[in-house]
């Protein structure tokens, strides 16, 4: 099962190289992959219908009852045979369907084809979580394929009305399924099932938390299967291409809602709310959406109004609860997914070939495609439910169930005569929806000539030929189905003697009789067409529910700008105020409420430490500098003193490495918000006064001391031994090093850590988006092309003087080679100071940044540390050089860089799963080597390299973003940088 999931969002993936290839003809490729599928799965019935079931479980999250749990029983096998078999025959479909020259086909196979696989995904998985992970895939999936045509506003919109209507019911669904998880004590769904009757039984009383997750599970389903009062997102779904409507909407994601009510019917049928949801809204659904079918012109939307009509039927026969309706759902189930698709594809066909599907135009479309309209013939008088087709078969059963159900079920004589009188007059609503649909697009109008039709090639009628085939073979032999269904069927208790049998001919029962009923009446009422419609016409649209979706959207768009406008005002001492006061307000009620909990063992300073007092006085006074500063440059290094503090203090508690990053970290900082403050102001702006500068002293004052009294109650009240103990030998024993800070970042801890160097590249990709003006890979001239003294240069120093030619005789000496840029300053702009100093000690820091990196995993240091230290050494580089002598010492790019060190670390995940190991499993190897003796190494480190390249990485853009592009916006103010080409000056200006 994970084979069949894994080839196809993998073959997805690679759907747009097919089709760069092979053009059109790669959905032939595509549809290979769940025709194997389909062919896989017939070979697993054996092991499917076995009493234990096929399973699968890899452990992912343990701790959260998290795994990738499959199963294979005879429901999720009968619904495979419709997910795969169905979704091949769609996708080879689409190869004739779309034109060469159609834009957008790669993407649309491979959404299609990942469709195919979540559906399986879905009617396979055997954890609730799971199981809502592939619910959300597919609706991720259907507002791609619904919003294929991306230059239509009609299908952005029905695309974004169906993600929003599902991902509602999901949601809820989600609730729902971490309530029923709980309070059965497991998420695995064989294992909620098991304990269904229990937990039933102990309810007691409506009103329960496994009632109310039964309940919000249903709404899920609901939403999910368009019923009342969601429904109005299926018909509107119809702007996608047909083949997306033929395969999500009438085989596949649609059923993903009864498929759910279907496996969890045998536990939980029984409970509170469930009959009563899905009765009245499955009936009601059935009658609003076979009434509403009656008034379409658009072929397509006839069957779309069809499938909200029969998928209120479904519901209701899923959901009884019964083993007959069991039986008669699950063959309901099969048979409508066989002929709706057949008839959306040849909605598709007739849409290609005539250039519409207006029923009002197209006439004597049989004669000009008789193969075709045989096709369509079978597929909708099998919607209609007549002899001997799989919709007579099913629709009998379905009678037969409920006439059983009203003769010995609990439920009282007159509801269920009411169920069963409202589902004729649903059927006799199908019949006539099925009438008008052949009548529509096949029969001969009186009016206007017959519609031009190009001859269809029997490799586009293919599809839903052969689906109208298995629907004639259904109908002929429905034992084989009933098979299928039986061993799920019998998990529920039959209410009949006898239970029923899927069969072509039970002789002259009731159930006959109401299929009679259904069909005469059908025909009676296409017959009446005419003034139906007229009848329909008249009648005011009292609840329209799409209307009310539209404008309970303009209503929260309305209700968005208000709040948006009264809370987004740029200003940001009431986003500060907002933010603080919340905090203050909070944190302050638990404090105030729990009080009587603490422990009262105050912790504010540790014996025989003066130095502590030391630094929190330099930090408190730092802070208030910061506070009272009129420049911005004190005002930031003030800061940068608090932080200092903070590392002072680490040290003074025995965290080295701690102390260490804390004060690297100050220092990179700093060196970053001087760079950026050379484009501000020198002062700050006037202060803040009156009653506001007041609020801010009160605010900053009661968070501080908020956050004080947290310290101090969070350290004084702990009740457990802390995790820490156990660190120091896990970190020996697990990850072969003494450094216990690092092991646990780069081994213990490593997916935190892997995360948060994905954020640190993030990070720094967005500040070389929002700051670059050319492309951040774009390479500056090198340092021997600029001339001597001229970046940076201002007018009074265009001409030559005394200190430009010293400084020339300085930078051309041989002494001086190796920092090449530095020459390239002006000499106003040089420190030679600096430049000395940066000649002795930036291979020295570059050296320690490496012996960081390397002893992190026993001592002080790690990747982190390191490469900040690198970080640190460059930014001293820049200032010595200026961004020619940056350009020169980094000659691979940031992005690089990060890529580098991401995929470094990734690696170390991954490959221990090829060898047997989990994710980020470390190997400590032991090795003697000429010279340096006895090695051990841990393959962590590796993982720490990636750290060490992610944060030099991320230090390179900030310095080129704050530093060197903003010395390229001054010089381009200043004037022209001189470039030597032949020998020759050339000057390139602003």
């Amino acid at each position: 099962m994970l084979i069949v999931l894994g080839v196809h969002f993998i073959v997805a993936i690679l759907a747009p190289a097919l089709f760069s290839r092979w053009g059109r003809a790669a959905f032939y490729v595509l549809a290979a992959v769940p025709a194997g599928s389909f062919i896989w799965l017939l070979t697993q019935y054996p092991g499917a219908y076995a009493p234990g079931a096929a399973t699968l479980t890899i452990p992912w999250i343990p701790v959260l009852d998290l795994e990738l749990a499959f199963r294979m029983d005879p429901l999720a096998w009968l619904m495979s045979l419709l997910v795969l078999g169905i979704g091949a025959l769609v996708l080879a479909y689409c190869a004739r369907y779309f034109k060469t020259d159609d834009a957008g086909l790669a993407g649309f196979g491979a959404q299609l084809l990942a469709f195919a696989g979540a559906m399986f995904g879905l009617v396979t998985a055997d954890n609730l979580i799971l199981l809502y992970v592939f619910w959300e895939l597919t609706t991720v999936l259907s507002y791609l394929l619904i919003g294929y045509a991306r230059t239509r506003i009609a299908a952005r919109r029905a695309a974004l009305q169906a993600l929003i209507v599902t991902t509602f019911g999901g949601l809820a669904m989600l609730v729902g399924l971490i309530m029923v998880g709980e309070s059965a004590g497991t998420y695995s769904i064989s294992g909620v099932l098991a304990r269904a009757p229990a937990l039933v039984a102990a309810t007691g009383m409506p009103g329960t938390i496994l009632d109310i997750g039964i309940a919000l599970l249903l709404v899920g389903a609901v939403t999910k299967s368009a019923l009342l009062p969601f429904h109005f997102w299926l018909p509107g779904a119809m702007a996608a291409p047909t083949p997306v409507s033929a395969y999500l909407h009438a085989a596949a994601m649609v059923k993903a809602g009864i498929y759910l009510v279907a496996r969890l019917a045998p536990g939980f049928s029984q409970t509170p709310y469930w009959q009563l949801i899905i009765t009245i809204l499955g009936l009601a659904t059935m009658m609003v959406g076979g009434w509403r079918a009656l008034r379409q012109h658009d072929l397509k939307l006839i069957l779309a109004y069809g499938t909200v009509s029969q998928l209120g039927f479904l519901m209701v026969v899923v959901g009884l609860g019964s083993q007959e309706a069991a039986m008669a759902g699950m063959a309901l189930m099969l048979a409508h997914g066989l002929f709706k698709a057949s008839l959306f594809l040849v909605v598709g066909i007739i849409d290609h070939q005539s250039g519409t599907r207006d029923i009002r135009e197209l006439s004597g479309v049989f004669r000009s495609a008789p193969r075709l309209g045989v096709v369509a013939l079978i597929g909708a008088a099998s919607m209609a439910g007549l002899p001997v087709l799989a919709g007579f078969v099913a629709k009998e059963s379905v009678f037969a169930a409920f006439a059983a159900n009203l003769r010995y079920g609990p439920a009282g004589q007159p509801a269920g005569a009411a169920v069963l009188s409202i589902m004729v007059l649903g059927s006799i609503l199908t019949v006539a929806y099925s009438a008008r649909f052949m009548w529509g697009g096949f029969a001969r109008k009186a009016t206007g000539p017959g519609t031009a039709f190009k001859p269809v090639s029997w490799l586009f009628l293919g599809a839903p030929a052969l689906l109208s085939a298995l629907t004639l073979a259904y109908g002929l032999y429905p034992s084989l189905v009933e098979s299928w269904i039986r061993p799920y069927s019998s998990q529920f208790r039959a209410h009949g003697p006898d239970g029923i049998h899927l069969q072509l001919w039970h002789g002259f029962t009731l159930p006959l009789a109401l299929s009679a009923v259904a069909v005469a009446g059908g025909l009676a009422l296409f017959l009446a067409r005419d003034r139906i419609e007229v009848l329909q016409g008249r009648l005011p649209a009292r609840v329209d529910l799409a209307r009310w979706y539209r404008q309970s959207i303009v209503l929260l768009d309305l209700v968005a700008i208000w709040v948006t406008g009264r809370t987004q005002r740029g200003s940001l001492f009431f986003y500060l105020a907002v933010i603080l006061a919340t905090a203050i307000g909070s944190i302050g009620a638990v404090l105030a409420l729990t009080g009587r909990h603490w422990t009262h063992k105050l912790y504010f300073l540790d014996a025989g430490s003066p130095f502590q007092v030391v630094a929190a006085v330099g930090i408190a006074i730092g802070a208030v500098a910061a506070a009272r500063a009129t420049k911005r440059f004190m005002a930031v290094l003030m800061v940068s003193v608090t932080g200092y503090g903070v590392a002072l203090i680490f040290a003074l508690q025995g965290a080295p490495d701690l102390a260490l990053t804390q004060m690297l970290v100050e220092t990179i900082i700093l060196v970053a918000f001087v760079l950026a403050m050379r484009s501000l102001p020198a002062g700050l702006r006037e202060r803040t006064t009156g009653g506001r500068k007041l609020v801010r002293m009160l605010l900053g004052a009661a968070f501080g001391a908020v956050m004080v009294v947290v310290g101090i109650v969070a350290m004084g009240s702990r009740i457990d031994s802390p995790v820490s103990l156990g660190l120091p030998r896990l970190a020996y024993e697990e990850g072969g090093g003494l450094n216990v800070v690092n092991v646990t970042l780069v081994d213990i801890r490593a997916w935190d850590t892997f995360g948060e160097i994905s954020v640190l590249a993030i990070a720094a990709t967005g500040v070389a988006s929002l700051i670059f003006v050319r492309g951040r890979g774009n390479k500056l001239p090198r340092a021997e092309t600029v001339a001597t003294g001229s970046v940076g240069r201002t007018a009074a120093e265009k001409t030559p003087n005394v200190a430009t030619a010293l400084a020339e005789r300085f930078a051309t000496s041989a002494g001086n080679a190796w920092l090449v840029a530095g020459r390239t300053l002006a000499p106003e702009r040089r420190s030679i100071i600096i430049e000395v100093v940066t000649r002795l000690v930036f291979h020295s820091i570059i050296v320690l940044s490496i012996y960081l990196l390397l002893a992190g995993h026993n001592g002080t240091g790690g990747g982190f540390a390191g490469g900040l230290v690198a970080g640190l050494a460059l930014a001293l580089r820049y200032l010595a050089g200026g961004r020619f002598e940056l350009a020169e010492a980094t000659r691979i790019s940031a992005g690089t860089l990060l890529g580098l060190g991401l995929a470094a670390a990734a690696l170390t995940g991954i490959v221990p799963l090829f060898l047997g190991g989990d994710v980020f499993q470390s190997a400590i190897l032991s090795f003697e080597l000429p010279v340096l003796g006895h090695v051990k190494f841990v393959t962590s480190t590796l993982f720490d390299i990636g750290v060490y390249l992610v944060v030099v990485g991320l230090v390179i853009d900030v310095l080129r973003s704050l530093g060197s592009e903003i010395d390229q916006h001054e010089e381009d103010g200043i004037g022209a940088v001189t470039l030597i080409e032949d020998d020759e000056p050339l000057e390139v200006g602003r």
